[in-house]
């Protein structure tokens, strides 16, 4: 633990704290991970660069690009873990700017890759602002790896902090619209002393077990690296599978000869009930099911009586790989492990 946490104080030393001083990182996103020497790697580079995993974010174009980077350094702790400082979330009329790329889809890029989220928030800047409503909503799926931060809490009293913490909770259950509580990690988490004459003595304790909390679940994450790789696979495959059955129904439902436009303008705008349909008729998980807004405006920009039909046997072979192949796999991965 004590490693751990002096490795990240000498990665915001050594690196991080170089990097703020240069660029503004409300635009700029970062990639901080192992390397034989210190250097940085613009993002139109690193997308081409055999061996690094960030090609996918040629999708979205020069324009993020130019502000993506990537630095590299050795270090021990990033032999087994690599850091993503994401562009920070605009709010108030700062939402207006355009930031010539699709931010929330670079978020959920980096979140379908990622072994764990962090959402920071600072107490005096709790307003919850259209553009991380999106974020947030983009991260669906990717629950059981955000956890978020309420940073620079020794900056107010015990009692606005506890007004703080219950307006954060009830403004992040409105957005998450989830049952369960979201853990929150409470904390001046930075390289400076805590303010013991706000937090006082008990505040104090606390922020000292939220850290060592916070640092347990980043000492976790090789650790935990396979089971994630493994529940990643089976979410994607899950929902390819819900993708093959809803192109194969949208396809049936199209006619043979005449009034393809129409029917396919009306099967857009019924969307949602079609999913109905199809969750019905093959007892699918409607949990599974994809964001129907967004599909929605995917699906105009194709043809869908040009799409494949359902193919059982493609839709069998994913069953049978979820329900023996994979627990074989794993039987046989900690088997190995337990020798």
């Amino acid at each position: 633990m004590a490693a751990l946490n002096d490795g990240l104080k000498r990665l915001y030393n050594q690196k991080l704290k170089p990097l703020e001083s240069t660029y503004h990182f409300d635009d700029f996103a970062s990639a901080l991970l192992s390397g034989p020497d210190e250097r940085t790697i613009p993002g139109n580079t690193i997308t081409v660069q055999a061996g690094m995993p960030f090609s996918g974010l040629t999708a979205f174009g020069s324009a993020f690009l130019s502000k993506f980077e990537c630095s590299q350094m050795p270090h021990p702790l990033l032999e087994h873990m690599t850091l993503i400082d994401t562009p920070g979330v605009l709010s108030g009329e700062k939402q207006r700017t355009d930031r010539g790329y699709d931010f929330t889809g670079v978020t959920s890029w980096f979140a379908a890759k990622c072994d764990l989220i962090l959402l920071l928030f600072d107490p005096h800047k709790l307003d919850i602002s259209d553009e991380l409503k999106r974020v947030i909503s983009s991260l669906r799926g990717h629950d059981d790896k955000i956890r978020v931060v309420l940073n620079k809490a020794d900056q107010v009293d015990t009692q606005q902090l506890m007004r703080v913490y219950g307006a954060l909770m009830w403004s992040l259950g409105r957005v998450l619209n989830t049952p369960e509580v979201t853990r929150v990690y409470i904390g001046s988490f930075s390289d400076g002393p805590l303010n013991e004459a706000a937090g006082g003595p008990i505040g104090c304790d606390l922020f000292i077990k939220e850290h060592n909390d916070l640092l347990a679940d980043l000492r976790d994450i090789p650790k935990n690296a396979c089971d994630r790789w493994v529940n990643e696979f089976v979410k994607r495959a899950r929902a390819a599978k819900i993708h093959a059955h809803i192109i194969g129904h949208l396809k049936k439902e199209m006619p043979i000869l005449i009034g393809k436009t129409t029917a396919q303008e009306k099967l857009i705008y019924n969307l949602e009930e079609e999913f109905r349909k199809v969750q019905r008729e093959f007892h699918l998980p409607i949990g599974d099911f994809p964001n129907v807004e967004h599909y929605r405006e995917v699906l105009k920009s194709y043809n869908i009586d040009k799409f494949e039909r359902l193919k059982p046997k493609m839709i069998q072979a994913v069953d049978d790989m979820l329900g023996y192949d994979i627990p074989e796999l794993l039987k046989d991965f900690r088997n190995q492990n337990d020798g």
